[in-house]
């Protein structure tokens, strides 16, 4: 560690996956890092709930960047194991949609070799089960078998996870066969929880939270941070800046004069309950073309009985004119001043009712049963940004628009990994540390205690609104 050569002082703008993980692993490196965080707690949205273990979320992605999403997806769930909700996901194309299994095949027969070499590379790597488990395919004629079959809690066997899906979906909506992907959940309450309690353990980690930072200035060694915390005027001199303030990194683009093309859209995913749903489900795909009224929809099982749900249209989880880009005047685009509002002040009663019950009868429509649900809890939302001008990237870490100055980018969770990596070698090229620096694992996230870190993110999820249920694992291990 290089704590004994008198690291330099790293300065973090936003607390959320990007945020954190920047602060775990330069503290690991030795550096002194401060986290500006505005929000009382980290990692608070936009809302996440799946590794994207190969995208075959999104069909209409390049398999270049699905084969990239699948190694970052490894190598975020080796980093923070402790969020991973070890249940697979079942995909299927409903009669209505134009897509067919036979277009899909070739790319999960890729992504299943990709990740078969990335575990004889490392056997660390198999942290998506055996590669020859990748994906299972299931005949109408076997999902109607399954139905039958009782599952071992959790359950063990590809068969045994789609059981209880199989007893529920209408088999006449959809097309022949399902597919049952390793694509496994996060926890966005247990992430927080656990990155929160491995920096509170790091003598060279300030974490500021209610912190907004109100100006950045260059200086001759590197820049000068304001912020306001607690309503406390406060100023740090930082030798690096990290610029990880998700859709709003463009105000801090806008206080250094940095011109950037981005993008941020406003989305929503909505909270339900559904009292008589088996426990153990797997997450379920209804793929759909983003956007219109059969767009994709996505039932994501929590702990409980809670359900998350998505439904790609602009009615559900997208919104009219929620997709805004930057202009010539300033690299922080605008959002309407509606959606903007429900970021700043939350969401009125009618509005999260009115919605949440859209999604469910969106999903109901291949799983009749589930039109008994409720709303179980308040929407997750937030904004994300997207860099450049293309609505559909998935894949994208960090740009360095002046000396000194990283400005985190990614658009899934997972890329953290590349980001970070770039960061370290950007930090090496301004003669800060060494290029080889970064670790393989953050030692503060090894050994958490586990029963205290699920008791601080049931807290946590009930502070900040949601049912306590939703701060626990569905499934910690699965074979």
């Amino acid at each position: 560690m290089g704590s004994d050569r008198g690291m330099a002082t790293v300065g973090i703008v936003g607390g959320g996956v990007a945020g954190v993980t920047t602060a775990l692993v330069l503290a690991e490196i030795g550096f002194d890092v401060k986290l500006f965080e505005q929000r009382g707690s980290l990692v608070t949205g936009p809302p996440f709930c799946h590794l994207h273990a190969g995208g075959n979320l999104y069909r209409e992605i390049s398999d270049d960047q699905c084969v990239t999403l699948l190694r970052q997806s490894v190598e975020f769930a080796r980093l923070y194991p402790f969020a991973i909700d070890r249940r697979p996901t079942l995909i299927a194309i409903p009669t209505e949609d134009d897509g067919s299994f036979e277009a899909l095949l070739p790319r999960l027969r890729l992504l299943r070799e990709e990740y078969r070499k990335l575990t004889e590379k490392d056997a660390s790597n198999s942290v998506l089960g055996d590669p020859n488990d990748y994906f299972t395919l299931f005949t109408k004629e076997q999902i109607e078998e399954a139905a039958s079959i009782k599952s071992s809690k959790p359950p063990s066997t590809p068969k045994e996870w789609v059981a209880p899906a199989a007893r529920s979906l209408d088999l006449s909506r959809l097309k022949s066969p399902l597919i049952l992907v390793q694509e496994f959940g996060v926890n966005l309450f247990r992430l927080s929880a656990g990155a929160f309690m491995a920096l509170s353990a790091l003598e060279n980690v300030e974490t500021l939270l209610k912190s907004s930072v109100t100006g950045v200035e260059p200086t001759e060694k590197g820049y000068l941070v304001s912020c306001s915390t607690d309503g406390k005027k406060r100023e740090y001199e930082v030798d690096f800046l990290v610029n990880a303030a998700g859709f709003q990194t463009g105000v801090i683009d806008d206080m250094l004069g940095v011109k950037a093309l981005r993008m941020v859209e406003f989305k929503a995913a909505y909270t339900s309950f559904w009292e008589k749903r088996e426990e153990y489900w797997p997450e379920v795909i209804f793929h759909g073309k983003r956007g219109t009224p059969r767009g994709m929809a996505q039932f994501t099982p929590y702990a409980g009985g809670y359900v998350q749900l998505h439904g790609m249209t602009k009615d559900i989880t997208l919104f009219e004119h929620g997709l805004v880009c930057s202009g010539e005047e300033s690299s922080m685009p605008k959002l309407p001043k509606n959606l903007q509002a429900l970021i700043d002040e939350g969401w009125p009663k009618e509005l999260a009712e009115s919605r949440t019950k859209r999604a469910i009868e969106f999903a109901a429509r291949f799983i009749p049963g589930f039109k008994e649900a409720e709303t179980g809890g308040p929407p997750l939302f937030g904004a994300q940004q997207i860099p450049g001008d293309d609505p559909e990237l998935r894949v994208a870490e960090v740009s360095f628009g002046r000396p000194r100055y990283a400005r985190c980018e990614i658009v899934k969770v997972s890329s953290v990994t590349d980001m970070v990596e770039a960061i370290v070698e950007e930090l090496a090229k301004e003669g800060l540390c060494e290029s080889d620096e970064a670790p393989e694992s953050i030692f503060a996230l090894k050994g958490l205690d586990e029963k205290l870190l699920e008791s601080e993110a049931v807290n946590l999820a009930k502070k900040r609104g949601y049912p306590a249920k939703m701060g626990e694992l569905l499934c910690k291990n699965s074979s």
